[in-house]
């Protein structure tokens, strides 16, 4: 229980520690400067699609704390001798489903909580959207009121406001998947080998062990080719996946396998 308190209070503490950057994240320009106009969508267009890649990894985080927290519960089980007598298995088989129903309306609530948050989540996003469109219009309405008057202005200037701005979301993200990256080794890490396998001496000719590669880099490497492939975002699941890990995945709907092709798996696109 301890263990699974500790992963709890730590993916909690990710999920905070991300949205104490969020007030930061609106850039922020004064109408005494003007801009290019194609600079200013472009840099725009860009701020939206790192904000959207921060919120599908916040989405990753909690998948990952509900299949820690799982995980955790099936360690703890230990297998038992059952009677062969059917009114004990009537009696065992009522108490299981008890239990059944009652971890399943525990879920259920959990599920529910999860989901008013999630909306209440989504209602913050949303008038922080309604607010950045409000600044656009704002600033499109200077710049036309604007073109008719002589002024000198500081284009460089706020060009560099805008880099800053997304220099600082950058950094954000790269410490954000440091995080997840730090997280998912220490708590999914690769599978021991065996100590027989250990000492078993391979003969000539064994072909040699494949080097299985972490969660944390199946993750990085289906959220890099959803990113630099949208149209195609299936990646190959090679010899070097664990299964185990690739079936977690596709179990709690983070990985998705191909209609056609059962060796190839895809990212859910939780930002569209």
């Amino acid at each position: 229980m301890d263990k699974q308190d500790e992963l709890l209070k730590e993916s909690e503490k990710l999920a905070k520690h991300m949205s104490s950057y969020q007030h930061d994240l609106a850039p922020t320009i004064t109408s005494n400067t003007v801009y290019s106009i194609d600079a200013k969508e472009e840099l725009l267009d860009e701020c939206e699609e790192i904000w959207r890649q921060m919120e599908e990894l916040s989405l990753l985080m909690v998948r990952v704390k509900a299949l820690t927290a799982e995980y955790n519960q099936w360690q703890k089980r230990s297998p038992e001798i059952i009677s062969t007598n059917p009114d004990v298995l009537v009696a065992l088989g009522k108490e299981e489903l008890q239990k059944v129903d009652h971890d399943l309306e525990m879920v259920l609530s959990t599920v529910q909580s999860k989901n008013k948050k999630l909306k209440e989540d989504m209602k913050r996003e949303q008038q922080w959207l309604d607010e950045q469109q409000q600044l656009v219009d704002a600033l499109d309405v200077t710049h036309e009121e604007m073109k008719n008057q002589v002024v000198q202005f500081s284009e460089k200037r706020t060009l560099q406001e805008l880099k800053s701005k997304m220099l600082k979301i950058r950094a954000y993200k790269e410490e954000l998947l440091s995080a997840l990256g730090e997280f998912l080794e220490e708590h999914f890490p690769l599978p021991e080998e065996d100590e027989s396998a250990k000492k078993k001496k391979k003969s000539p000719a064994e072909e040699p062990t494949v080097q299985l590669v972490t969660l944390h880099e199946i993750l990085e490497r289906l959220i890099n080719k959803l990113m630099s492939t949208p149209h195609e975002p299936y990646l190959t699941i090679s010899d070097s996946f664990w299964p185990p890990y690739v079936e977690l995945l596709l179990r709690y709907g983070i990985a998705l396998r191909h209609p056609e092709d059962p060796n190839r798996i895809r990212l859910e696109a939780y930002h569209q």
